[in-house]
């Protein structure tokens, strides 16, 4: 008797056109973008912004494969990987990067410490990263912060903002504007 192959044939959604807007997958997926996308984009899984792809906007994820032209800041879990002809200009975070000769990057690298291995690590924000992870005017997150709404750690004259506390924050649904 044949046994039935239960694992699961690898599902790759491949975008080929031109597109606006957020895209947000909160479950693990295989996306591709290989045409033009304005935004943002925040993906679980595996991202790859193609050869002939244009994409404006801040990326976050865990595994990030660049081969195009991105203008924006990349966030990444665990790793990006930066192949020729790839063009980005933008910040890029992340525990582990590679690069391929003839690849251009144009903007500041932070190696972030942690386990590159899966399990996300800490990332510390700015007053202006919480404003735009949020989709808010950066007046207002000043304003919670220092009335204690959100979490918050201030220094000098600027405030700092855990990644992981914000998350939390939101899960608890303590976003109120």
């Amino acid at each position: 008797m044949a046994k039935k192959n239960e694992q699961a044939e690898e599902k790759i959604l491949d975008v080929d056109a031109s597109m606006q807007g957020t895209i947000t997958f909160k479950d693990p997926v295989n996306l591709r973008i290989n045409g033009s996308f304005e935004g943002k984009l925040d993906a679980r899984g595996n991202l790859t912004i193609g050869e002939n792809a244009k994409v404006k906007a801040n990326i976050s994820g865990d595994r990030i494969i660049v081969a195009g032209k991105v203008t924006g800041d990349i966030d990444a879990t665990q790793s990006v990987s930066v192949v020729a002809p790839a063009v980005i200009r933008g910040n890029i975070r992340t525990p582990r990067l590679s690069v391929t000769e003839g690849a251009i990057l144009e903007g500041h690298l932070a190696m972030l410490s942690g386990n590159p291995s899966g399990e996300a690590s800490d990332v510390t924000m700015t007053l202006k990263d919480v404003a735009h992870y949020l989709e808010v005017e950066t007046k207002i997150v000043e304003e919670w912060a220092s009335k204690r709404k959100i979490p918050a750690k201030q220094e000098g004259n600027g405030w700092y903002f855990s990644k992981s506390a914000i998350d939390r924050w939101i899960q608890e649904e303590k976003v109120r504007a």
